[in-house]
């Protein structure tokens, strides 16, 4: 690089698993990022909460006064891997109030207070990139920010946890209960060793309200995701979806309904094995877009880990400091549209319905008139014996969820049905 081009000074708060990875390739690949950047980058400070050695980073550059990063006046970009809703919060507004542009990848953050952090950064005219924070190295954020701004997206899913999409994976391929693949995923990495945030469907719901507010362009925060996680998931479900040449994903879904709201939910579907959906197996993740013109788009990678989410980091590095070089600011985020929020109630849905009855003359019609009574039509039945009693397995068209949920409140008080084992939504007609 020539004598003339810019420096510019980078503070990184947080060194684990993803900010040691961060430092790292910055430190190696130094030069050559510097060369795509349009300017000379330079990590100055790293800013830890317990002193200490960090491998690979130079010492020099570790300090537990975080506060030192955000204030410094020589440095131009602060990236934020810290996680955790504060002090992480408190440190981007100040190093937003000091302008500095911020790289984050915290999408608990994001998606609580995501709007007064993108107001902030727009009034101080700094960037406020987020790639990391949904899908690890997927383009994802980038593509719908940029990429797809002339398009009219209407529908975005995706699987977006890998820890849930592993566990589902080994229950389909090898037919193991979800407490027995749990302890591998916990063993092998995969989990925490709390998988709460995992398994009930939590990290997946903060990126959807993420994945929602881009491709609607309104806010939408973590509270207002219908989540439910696939803990409730039996192998019997996993293999009643096999036999109907399905499969059962976690997904994060965002969409704009017939009348202009958004339905953003997280919950547990039953895909075709001809969706490409369905062929995304084990920590991997993939989000599928589709739009009017474009029509239907999908991006797969590695969804987590330090070094897939370092490359998105230091894609959106080498973004902003393109901007920091030149004085100026990137595409910011977008709220015109300010679109309400359907209530789950009324988003309608397919549903698989497996219940326990007695085995006797009569059942059949019994259940299809209490369908019936709530206004859900039955699409296909099937009947497994279980000694005295039976499973059905029942596949409705498409129905509210409130109309469901009064069919499966009205099936539970027949004497006839011994349980309503599980209902799953349904994406597409199993064949």
């Amino acid at each position: 690089m020539n004598s003339g081009v810019k420096t510019i000074s980078i503070g990184m708060l947080g060194c684990g698993v993803v900010g040691s990875q961060v430092a790292r390739l910055l430190q190696d690949d130094q030069q050559e990022l510097s060369e795509r950047s349009g300017a000379h980058l330079v990590l100055s400070k790293v800013g830890v909460r317990k002193a200490g050695a960090r491998p690979g980073v130079d010492a020099s550059l570790i300090t537990t006064d975080l506060a030192s990063i955000v204030n410094d006046p020589a440095i131009n970009i602060v990236i934020e891997v810290m996680g955790g809703i504060e002090p992480a919060r408190t440190l981007i507004l100040e190093a937003i109030k000091n302008k500095k542009s911020v790289i984050t990848a915290n999408k608990a953050l994001l998606a609580t207070h995501g709007h007064e952090l993108f107001n902030a950064a727009d009034a101080a005219k700094v960037d406020l990139y987020y790639e990391a924070a949904v899908a690890g190295a997927i383009p994802i954020i980038r593509s719908m920010r940029e990429s797809l701004a002339g398009d009219q997206i209407t529908r975005v899913m995706g699987i977006v946890n890998g820890t849930t999409n592993y566990i589902l994976t080994k229950m389909h391929e090898e037919g193991r209960a979800f407490a027995d693949v749990l302890k591998e995923a916990q063993a092998l990495g995969y989990a925490e060793s709390d998988p709460t945030a995992d398994i009930e469907g939590y990290d997946a719901a903060a990126k959807a309200a993420l994945l929602a507010s881009l491709a609607f362009h309104s806010t939408v925060t973590i509270d207002e995701v219908y989540t439910e996680g696939i803990s409730n998931i039996s192998s019997e479900d996993v293999a009643a979806a096999k036999s109907m040449n399905s499969v059962i994903k976690l997904l994060a879904i965002a969409e704009l309904t017939v009348k202009d709201e958004i339905s953003v939910r997280v919950h547990p579907v039953i895909l075709p094995q001809s969706h490409p959906l369905a062929t995304v197996r084990n920590a991997f993740n993939a989000v599928y877009v589709e739009s009017e013109s474009a029509g239907q788009l999908m991006f797969y990678g590695r969804g987590a880990g330090g070094a897939p989410t370092a490359s998105a980091i230091l894609g959106d590095l080498v973004a902003v400091t393109r901007h920091a070089a030149y004085a100026t600011v990137g595409y910011g985020e977008s709220d015109y549209a300010d679109l309400d929020i359907a209530p789950i109630g009324a988003v309608k849905s397919q549903f698989f319905v497996r219940l326990h009855v007695a085995d006797k003359s009569g059942v059949l019609a019994a259940i299809a008139s209490t369908f019936s009574s709530e206004n859900v039509s039955i699409q296909t039945v099937r009947q497994a014996g279980l000694g005295k009693d039976a499973e059905l397995i029942v596949v409705t068209h498409a129905a509210s969820e409130d109309a469901l949920d009064a069919c499966v409140e009205s099936l539970r008080k027949l004497e006839i049905v011994r349980n309503v084992e599980s209902v799953i939504r349904v994406e597409g007609a199993p064949a």
